[in-house]
């Protein structure tokens, strides 16, 4: 059974009950529903500070409410005249899938392989050739090696950071980690920056009653239970928060619990509980709202979309799918997100980020793709098999359905692994040169752009740094660096600082 994101993050991450059951605990009249979500990325606000005077919720509407009128048309206007200058990619993908492999995958065994290069750098894996004539990758991913000519490989990227959530904040963000290098940050000022999927929450358009972004099956963290920053709204709220979805869709007779009501409460005793929390709501209007409690209503909307809506079921009900499909993407935890990732783009969800983390029975010293030690045993065994099958057929998928001209996909990870091998057989963590890949969605097939030197230790050309590569995400789905998000002082910040690789668009 999945889970809303079912505890809280620690460190101090506030964390409230924001779906069905905030209608409960605000009106205290409510039947207890079984849908709950946590939300856990209270910004860090300065309230001694007099620059956080926070206007009304009602000022806030009447002001927007003024403006939206007067920029209706400007907007569409702009927004043509954009569209047209940034080309025929922007705007071309509806959703996005980010398959994100938290630990660090290897460049030299997947996209950027040495095969010429001391054995003590090339590791124990040969190469294969792809479908791409003059690309080589790793042979432990055979399946992605036929699929290359759809894949655009980027072969220079370089956050130059070597500790996990401070590179990691980086790759998620678009923004340096203040300080670099800083090993198991937590999410406190000044990271602060909203996620990608934060982003794309708050800016795109609703497709349909689930929210905006969604993070499964469980969010990023590193040895006890330390959260990365980079993964939540940050600053810019609670209702931009991309939902967390902590499930194992792998698990026999997964579902999701809470999206129907209990049996209970029907259509009518819901509509007259929903009409006094809304006038719960009303009185808030005579205090001070804090940006907690515009979070709590933009969540509890949410909550109530997806009660009444059929399709919302369907698209976590994974045995509709034949079982065919769901062998092709792998009977594990990650291969079935990938595949529950698909349908939550096709029900409507614009950006979906699958996380590779921790196995319940991974080690400390070589969790998930940090193979500090017997590299080449985690790859062959645990790791490369499962991750060539996921993706792989992700890919396959999108394309049957016709889907992949408007899904972009990137496949990453925080960073990549040390050109020479440890004398415990592993890889260490490698920041200033590695491999990401981007197909679907706007991006050219049958790319590669940048290279590392011989050793696959430093950039030779080509350079691909973090802000880059949000920067085609959101280009691809129709935002331009130019768009602005506004911090709690109101102050406008671009949501991009780089440039779209025009080089796979």
């Amino acid at each position: 059974m999945g889970h809303w994101l079912k505890d809280p993050l620690p460190h101090g991450r506030g964390s409230y009950r924001t779906s069905a059951d905030i209608l409960i605990n605000t009106t205290g009249a409510i039947a207890s529903f079984s849908l709950t979500v946590r939300v856990h990325a209270v910004s860090t606000i300065n309230f001694n500070s007099p620059t956080n005077t926070l206007p009304t919720r009602r000022e806030m509407l009447r002001v927007g409410g003024a403006l939206g009128l007067s920029f209706v048309g400007l907007s569409q206007s702009l927004a043509a005249q954009r569209s047209n200058k940034k080309g025929g990619a922007f705007g071309q993908a509806k959703a996005c899938i980010v398959l994100f492999l938290a630990g660090g995958p290897p460049q030299h065994e997947t996209w950027d392989p040495k095969p010429d290069a001391a054995s003590n750098i090339r590791g124990d894996f040969g190469t294969i050739r792809s479908s791409l004539p003059g690309l080589r990758v790793g042979e432990l991913m055979p399946k992605l090696a036929k699929q290359a000519k759809h894949w655009s490989v980027l072969r220079a990227v370089c956050t130059a950071d070597n500790a996990h959530s401070a590179s990691g904040y980086y790759m998620l963000t678009g923004r340096p980690h203040s300080p670099k290098g800083q090993e198991n940050a937590t999410p406190k000022d000044p990271n602060l920056w909203p996620s990608v999927g934060a982003v794309a929450n708050k800016l795109l358009p609703r497709r349909g009653p689930l929210p905006g972004a969604i993070i499964v099956p469980e969010h990023i963290w590193n040895t006890g239970m330390i959260p990365w920053p980079g993964q939540d709204a940050g600053w810019l709220g609670r209702a931009a928060d991309p939902w967390l979805i902590q499930c194992d869709p792998n698990k026999p007779n997964f579902t999701m619990s809470g999206l129907s009501l209990p049996p209970n409460v029907d259509a009518a005793r819901l509509k007259q509980r929903l009409s006094l929390h809304q006038q719960m709501n009303k009185q808030f209007d005579a205090y001070q709202r804090l940006r907690d409690f515009e979070g709590h209503d933009a969540w509890s909307k949410t909550a109530i979309d997806l009660l009444a809506s059929r399709n919302t079921r369907k698209a976590f009900d994974l045995d509709e799918e034949k079982r065919e499909t769901r062998d092709a993407y792998g009977r594990h935890r990650f291969g079935q997100s990938v595949l529950l990732a698909r349908r939550l783009v096709e029900s409507g969800v614009s950006l979906v980020q699958v996380n590779w983390t921790r196995d319940p029975d991974g080690t400390n010293d070589s969790p998930m793709w940090d193979t500090h030690r017997k590299n080449s045993f985690w790859l062959k065994n645990r790791l490369m098999p499962p991750m060539d099958a996921a993706a792989s057929a992700l890919v396959d998928d999108l394309r049957e359905r016709n889907m992949l001209d408007d899904t972009l996909v990137v496949w990453m990870g925080e960073f990549g692994r040390t050109p020479k091998i440890n004398g415990n057989g592993g890889r260490d963590h490698w920041g200033n040169v590695f491999s990401i890949a981007m197909t679907g969605g706007g991006v050219k097939p049958g790319i590669v752009h940048g290279a590392s030197d011989l050793n696959g230790a430093e950039p030779k050309d080509g350079v691909v740094k973090p802000e880059n590569i949000l920067a085609t995400i959101f280009h691809c789905l129709g935002l331009s660096g130019e768009d602005t998000i506004a911090d709690p002082t109101g102050r406008p910040h671009h949501i991009a600082t780089g440039e779209p690789i025009r080089q796979i668009l």
